[in-house]
């Protein structure tokens, strides 16, 4: 079978498309024929360029020479002790080495894929889907009527924010350029600042929730249009680790000392929260944006335009 894999730290040509052995699942596994995956930040720590983050995945050489995250794919055999899929079920989720023919997840790691959705589609949900939900709803406690303010609201998981903020009944001011506006104002926002245009911390709102995938205003500046109790979520930013850990830091101290709320998370794998993803995207509540489609051997060329950061929405990858 064919897959990306990755032997050495370095850029996106380290990434190489090659011939391995087709994975046996265990006996909680499943193996899915990959038919689609989708490209996330965390799939850049191939580049190995923060020696913290190689504490946990290799200090020399990665660890797992696969990559990629988030898969659809149909089902072609299962582990003996698997009870929810069988052969031929459609399903999506998570697993290491979704960019590849054939991955062995955790049966607890993939749901059934709603049959209106493509293959593309349900690939480009699971990690940004889950950042948005679990940021929203957990860390945020977000509730009908609340502000919330998404900056990065074009982007693979400020598309997803948007959507799921209206789901949960809060009204949604959506930060993006000017080419995006019409998209974001489709995916349900019901204000729209043009960041070319206008500064969202001058604007003279205030909101509930600031969720932030870009992380390019001071934490000062975004705290002046908090509620006394708003929450501030650091969901993303530059990829300059020193930079996010300050950050990070500051977050953290500012919110012993104001009643306002500065979190950092990382979203976890969880299949209920899978399960919700997937009755969101059945109902159309949801719908996923896909930008950009690259075949298996062009994994390196999405990574590089994921890294130009202009992307609107998801870039999948078409595996079979």
């Amino acid at each position: 079978m064919r897959a990306i894999v990755c032997y050495r730290y370095g850029p996106p040509e380290v990434l190489k498309c090659e011939e391995i052995d087709k994975p046996i699942p265990a006996d909680d596994e499943v193996l899915i024929k990959v038919r689609a995956a989708s490209v996330n930040p965390m799939d850049r720590l191939f580049r190995g360029t923060s020696y913290l983050v190689r504490m946990l995945t290799g200090l020399r050489s990665p660890k797992n020479i696969r990559q990629g995250h988030d898969v659809a794919g149909q089902v072609e055999a299962v582990g003996k002790s698997v009870t929810k899929f069988k052969p031929g079920d459609g399903v999506f989720g998570a697993s290491l080495g979704a960019f590849g023919e054939y991955v062995c997840p955790s049966e607890r790691s993939v749901v059934l894929k709603p049959a209106l959705l493509t293959s593309e589609q349900a690939a480009a949900v699971p990690v940004a889907g889950f950042t948005a939900l679990q940021g929203l709803r957990d860390k945020g406690g977000i509730q009908p009527g609340q502000k919330v303010l998404i900056n990065g609201a074009s982007g693979g998981v400020g598309t997803f924010a948007v959507q799921i903020a209206k789901s949960f009944g809060a009204e949604v001011t959506a930060v993006c350029s000017t080419r995006n506006v019409d998209l974001v104002r489709s995916l349900g926002a019901d204000h729209v600042i043009d960041y070319t245009q206008e500064d969202f911390t001058r604007c003279g709102q205030r909101y509930d929730i600031i969720f932030d995938c870009i992380s390019n205003h001071s934490l000062s500046a975004c705290r002046r249009i908090l509620n006394p109790k708003g929450i501030y979520l650091i969901v993303g930013g530059p990829s300059n680790m020193a930079f996010l850990l300050t950050r990070v830091l500051k977050a953290f101290l500012l919110s012993s000392f104001v009643s306002q709320k500065f979190i950092f998370f990382v979203a976890k794998l969880k299949r209920e929260d899978l399960e919700i993803l997937s009755k969101l995207l059945e109902s159309g509540k949801v719908t996923p944006v896909i930008d950009r489609r690259y075949t298996l051997s062009e994994v390196p060329d999405a990574i590089r335009y994921l890294e130009e950061g202009h992307a609107r929405g998801k870039i999948v990858i078409t595996v079979s």
